[in-house]
């Protein structure tokens, strides 16, 4: 492939990167998708990194794309700890396994440093991210709710020793807490698509439905 370009997102381009998520997540997790409905409304909320929402080009086209909200983390002791998290990050289905999700990456992560942030928390499938510095949030006793430690919940760590393992809660941004109704209605404004099964979907739910112990 040739040389990709990162960059931040245009207010111009906002359409193409939704439908671009659109491709790349339509009956990925479930039949249909409501991550383009997320794109479109993240960039409102409070918790947005405008610096961190990147798009990947190639050849003058946009075919990927990543962005950054904050999180929260909180010890036993109260003490609250921002972090970053991100999603959704799309590739056009016909650029996947071609190295634009990595470069995404590795440029946000090198972003996110100089914008002083040292830690990231993701949900995701373990076998995408831990090529890129991802362990499970158990080794740094990371959890959500009472000693809940998710399969999905990923961390790394953006400098060395940023956790000293006392235990931390995870908070996500309320950003992430959508509408399926108004999903589906800002859906309807799009081409078409037929939503249907497949072995992804499965594979989904085992992964955000497990934890380790």
């Amino acid at each position: 492939m040739k040389e990709i370009t990162v960059r931040n997102e245009l207010k111009n381009e906002y359409r193409a990167v939704e439908e671009l998520t659109r491709e790349a997540f339509w009956n990925l997790h479930a039949p249909g998708c409501n991550e383009h409905y997320l794109a479109h409304v993240l960039r409102d909320h409070k918790d947005f990194i405008p610096e961190l929402d990147l798009v990947a080009e190639l050849d003058g086209k946009i075919v990927g794309n990543v962005m950054y909200t904050k999180a929260k983390l909180v010890d036993e002791d109260g003490n609250e700890k921002v972090v970053l998290t991100f999603g959704p990050i799309s590739v056009l289905p016909e650029y996947q396994r071609n190295g634009v999700g990595k470069t995404l990456l590795e440029h946000s992560f090198d972003k996110a440093v100089e914008l002083g942030y040292d830690a990231i928390v993701i949900f995701g499938h373990p076998g995408n991210y831990v090529s890129r510095g991802f362990k499970s949030c158990r080794k740094y006793n990371i959890c959500v709710g009472d000693d809940y430690y998710p399969t999905a919940m990923l961390v790394k760590e953006l400098k060395p020793d940023v956790f000293d393992g006392r235990k931390w809660v995870y908070h996500e941004s309320p950003a992430y807490e959508i509408s399926e109704e108004k999903a589906e209605e800002f859906d309807s404004m799009f081409e078409p698509k037929e939503k249907q099964y497949q072995t992804s979907q499965e594979e989904f739910y085992i992964y955000s439905h497990s934890s380790i112990h």
